[in-house]
């Protein structure tokens, strides 16, 4: 059951205030330092008599400290008329901004945010009184044509390219209305260093809810019209639907309205691998253009997808959609992604890939009720497994189930059996994201399908319909960190990548390869590989090193700055022949965790921990859990999750929750791992 939330009423008078449109304008970039506004809204007079008022607005900062503005006009409206009112920058000099507080996605910077108020007055009667949130940013696209013929698209915000890194979002299976909920999944995903959520074409665009927690969160927005070429055409179905056109065009008026004001809106885009037929495609095309005109549009969310002659493309510059969908859709080795991205041919722009993505333990039993072995079908699946997307298809869970059990062995029981799947996540993820971002300055960006679960699943999601993260979120987050060292599988090369806009100073990179024992077999470190600007470099090769190891290694990768703090931590478990049983045989490891600080906040508590490994064993894929009455508290934010600790090695991670989920019970960290013994840390 949802959150009850209460509902506020709006009162108006005589006059009333609709359709306002708020435009951020940043005039002189790359310069930031002046920002022009424009407002433009409707005054409706609803009697038979003239008013004469003034309409006051006020601006002021909603999540940072600033000075507020606050002007007024004088504004007649004739008796039963909608009179238009356009206020810019160039007539009120309240509405130049000068050194704003911009609006950038989540790894770029700050999601400051702007609170407008509107009121239409007569004397010291209030006539109407309207409010939204805003941010001050400017978005833009360019579509350039690669050495391969395909058309590759890239984004911008506030004159800067930004790489995308995110994916589809589909609609609950109730489609659930909890703001509660929303501000979760979009803190889930800020806190995976997500930058990016599409609205997939065959779902609904979200209510305000939604678009509020994106702005809250740096989460820009993709939004696709309601077309999939699923059903409306263009690879089955019949381009009849949607049958009712006329209200077709009214939803899409309507949404344009509605959400065109939000700062986490990046792109409209014409539908999910598919066209509306011309005569819809054509209007939904020029209200975009005419409603709002300050945000790029793009035909479909797939270049495969491809539009008929003589359509217009592209706006503004007329080009292909320059994104391309088509998956691999089922579990891939590594290797695979980064040969489909050095490929530089649909992975110039990847809209749509995943894997299958099995839960945790944790909420195993609450996914699939019924955990009673079917002894005809592999262990521990029964035909229940199926109703929550445990089949073969596109996503081959199949396969991905005997690639687990040829990699790591069968499972020795339903614990060990989501244990090993979690590694195949992992890795699953890691190699999607770490193949993409070898390549940075070369894509637009690589998109997940898909993000969330619209109903208990054991597929396509990074964290589950109860809001349990698997391993694979924790190694996008991992991957996506705004400084980070990686192995590139395509050379074993070790690199250090910056997607930031800024130089990363001096960094240290050290590579340590360890055996299946623990035993140190070699270590490099190089010093000065900070990056001057966005991008990659390689700096260590491991490629000999490697060559003369046998059975499985650890590669063990930390970079640190100039005054010795870890920027970026990454473990690998890497096998010439892919065999990986061994891992079930590792020695014990010892991990002693520590609160170093505690903070109690009004919507969330906070721990900072520090775990260190005080063994002579490598501690693998180690796992902590904030726990409440012997369950996991979810949605936790943790800053690491899964990770690997060399010998004598420490790791400081973070953990919030909402205060509302703990409630007055006192939480404790339950700490597993691949080869660890379970404990229990009391927290202050």
């Amino acid at each position: 059951m949802g959150i009850w939330q209460p509902v506020f009423l709006r009162t108006s008078g005589a006059v009333t205030i609709g359709r306002p449109k708020l435009v951020t304008d940043l005039p002189s970039l790359p310069d930031t330092g002046t920002a022009k506004l424009s407002l433009n809204l409707t005054l409706t007079n609803n009697t038979t008599a003239t008013h004469g008022g003034k309409l006051i607005i006020s601006i002021k900062p909603e999540n940072f400290a600033g000075t507020p503005v606050l002007f007024s006009q004088p504004v007649v409206v004739p008796a039963g008329e909608e009179k238009a009112v356009d206020l810019n920058a160039d007539k009120i000099s309240q509405l130049i901004i000068h050194q704003p507080k911009l609006w950038w996605p989540n790894g770029y910077g700050k999601a400051n945010l702007y609170r407008i108020r509107m009121q239409y007055a007569e004397g010291n009667t209030v006539s109407d009184d309207t409010t939204f949130v805003f941010g001050i940013r400017k978005v833009a696209s360019k579509a350039e044509t690669t050495a391969n013929g395909f058309v590759r698209r890239k984004f911008y915000v506030n004159g800067k390219e930004v790489h995308l890194v995110g994916g589809a979002w589909v609609p609950d299976m109730m489609v659930n209305r909890d703001s509660a909920r929303y501000d979760y999944e979009m803190h889930l995903c800020r806190n995976a260093n997500v930058n990016l959520v599409r609205i997939w074409g065959g779902g609904v665009t979200e209510p305000d809810a939604f678009w509020n927690a994106a702005d809250k969160y740096g989460q820009m927005v993709w939004s696709d019209f309601w077309i999939t070429g699923d059903t409306q055409g263009e690879f089955k179905g019949s381009p009849d639907w949607p049958l009712a056109g006329n209200v077709f065009i009214k939803n899409v008026e309507s949404t344009i309205y509605r959400i065109r004001n939000h700062p986490s809106l990046l792109v409209w885009t014409g539908g999910n691998e598919g066209h509306a037929r011309k005569e819809l495609y054509d209007v939904m095309r020029n209200d975009i253009i005419t409603l709002d005109g300050t945000r790029p549009f793009i035909p479909s969310s797939s270049g495969f997808a491809k539009l008929p002659a003589g359509w217009k493309g592209s706006w503004p510059d007329e080009m292909p959609s320059g994104v391309y969908s088509g998956g691999p859709y089922e579990w891939k080795d590594p290797k695979d992604y980064y040969k489909l991205a050095d490929d530089a041919k649909d992975w110039v722009f990847k809209d749509e890939t995943g894997l299958p993505s099995q839960p945790p333990y944790t909420t195993l039993p609450k996914i699939i009720p019924n955990l009673v072995w079917d002894t005809n079908l592999p262990f521990p699946l029964n035909n229940s497994w199926g109703y929550h997307d445990a089949a073969t298809g596109a996503g081959k869970y199949d396969k991905y189930y005997e690639e687990m059990t040829k990699r790591y062995g069968k499972p020795s029981s339903i614990v060990n059996f989501s244990d090993k799947m979690q590694l195949m996540n992992a890795v699953g993820y890691q190699g999607i994201f770490e193949a993409d971002g070898h390549k940075l300055n070369e894509t637009g960006g690589v998109m997940l399908w898909k993000l969330n679960a619209a109903l208990p699943s054991v597929i396509w999601q990074i964290y589950d319909w109860y809001l349990e993260p698997n391993a694979g979120y924790y190694t996008m987050q991992n991957a996506c960190e705004p400084v980070h060292i990686q192995y590139n599988y395509d050379n074993s090369s070790i690199a250090v990548i910056n997607r930031t806009h800024h130089a990363t100073g001096s960094l240290t990179a050290t590579a340590d390869i360890y055996d299946i024992n623990s035993k140190l077999i070699k270590s490099e470190k190089v010093g000065n590989v900070g990056l001057a600007q966005t991008g990659v470099k390689e700096v260590i090769q491991l490629k000999d090193a490697l060559a003369n190891t046998k059975g499985v290694s650890f590669v063990v990768l930390n970079l640190t700055n100039a005054t010795g703090k870890n920027v970026s931590h990454n473990v690998y478990w890497l096998s010439a022949t892919d065999d990986f049983t061994s891992l079930n045989d590792m020695k014990h490891a010892q991990v002693q965790g520590k609160v170093i600080k505690a903070e109690k906040g009004v919507s969330e508590n906070k721990w900072t921990m520090q775990f260190t490994n005080n063994s002579n064993q490598l501690a693998f894929f180690v796992r902590p859990q904030l726990m409440k009455n012997g369950e996991e508290v979810m949605p936790s934010y943790w800053t690491g999750n899964y990770f690997s600790l060399a010998p004598r090695e420490s790791i400081t991670v973070s953990v919030s929750a909402p205060v509302a989920k703990l409630g007055m019970v006192k939480p404790t960290i339950l700490l597993e791992g691949w080869n660890l013994d379970k404990q229990v840390i009391t927290l202050p």
